[in-house]
């Protein structure tokens, strides 16, 4: 006696074999007679979502910030060579407030630091300047987007208490960067104090950077203070460079071989958050972090053979 069809998986029995198989063939005939439609498109993927800017609430644009690096890395590998002391007093996590000495008309220092920690630490620096640079078109906006912030404490106080950020500061100020070449690496005064308060009140450490080689690298010969008061600037360098190089040397370097010098962390010990530090006590840790990036200076320039090789 022939045996029936086998049993279709998952079930145990049939007991009407034939409507079974009649369902079969008519769902093959159906699949036969189907004719594949195109999905319709959602409006999610028509309309897709537009990028997102990659600038920060303070102006800071990564994206920017790449193209900055990549742009001016072989400046700092090949043309300033810079190289690092160190290197490791530099924290990996938490705010810190990074101080150092400013040199040069248009000052390389800061894009040096700015570029050694954020490639090789890979934290972002954000650097605390006059407010001058945002009132100049085109120029102020470049200066945010790569990581500018005007220089005011409460400024300064979210990016290292609140966001735990590395900040930079020049406490010369403009009288740093308008020294004549006669007077390189002899520090001015860390204005009052301000910086010291800032880093007392976020709870932060002081990190103090000496740099050699910036002063060499766009010298100042002599200041115009009839083009200054023209231009609306605190002071108009007329530099070697531009005596050399003529208008290439409004952005043309010399190559003097940076060094710069990581000093060890100043800690401070009061209780953060307070509205109001003692002054003298203030002026008295400034004048000690002045004192001390300027006797790095002086040891970094004995033991320095050559202004272009190191």
């Amino acid at each position: 006696m022939p045996e029936g069809p086998p049993d279709r998986p998952g079930v145990t029995g049939s007991a009407r074999p034939d409507l079974d198989l009649v369902a079969e063939a008519g769902a093959s005939e159906r699949t036969r007679d189907l004719v594949p439609v195109p999905r319709r498109r959602s409006s999610v993927e028509t309309h897709p979502e537009p990028r997102r800017s990659d600038v920060d609430p303070w102006g800071r644009s990564e994206h920017l910030r790449q193209l900055t690096r990549r742009l001016y890395d072989p400046l700092y590998k090949h043309w300033f060579r810079v190289e690092w002391e160190h290197f490791d007093r530099l924290p990996t996590t938490g705010g810190a407030l990074l101080v150092a000495n400013h040199a040069g008309a248009i000052p390389p220092d800061a894009p040096a630091i700015m570029h050694g920690i954020e490639t090789q630490l890979g934290r972002r620096v954000y650097g605390l300047a006059e407010n001058l640079f945002r009132a100049v078109p085109v120029v102020g906006t470049l200066w945010a987007r790569g990581g500018g912030v005007a220089a005011h404490p409460d400024n300064a106080y979210r990016l290292l208490h609140d966001e735990g950020q590395l900040v930079l500061v020049f406490p010369e100020g403009t009288k740093a960067t308008g020294k004549k070449f006669t007077e390189r690496y002899q520090l001015h005064r860390f204005g009052r104090g301000g910086f010291v308060e800032i880093a007392m009140r976020a709870g932060v450490p002081v990190i103090p950077i000496a740099v050699v080689g910036a002063e060499e690298a766009m010298p100042v010969v002599f200041k115009s203070n009839r083009l200054a008061k023209l231009i609306g600037v605190p002071y108009a360098p007329i530099t070697a460079n531009m005596m050399l190089m003529g208008p290439l040397g409004l952005v043309g370097y010399f190559p003097a071989k940076f060094r710069l010098r990581v000093l060890p962390p100043v800690l401070f010990d009061v209780a953060p958050g307070q509205e109001r530090y003692s002054r003298s006590r203030v002026m008295d840790e400034s004048e000690k972090i002045r004192v001390s990036v300027q006797e790095a200076l002086y040891d970094m320039l004995r033991t320095r053979r050559s202004v272009w090789f190191g």
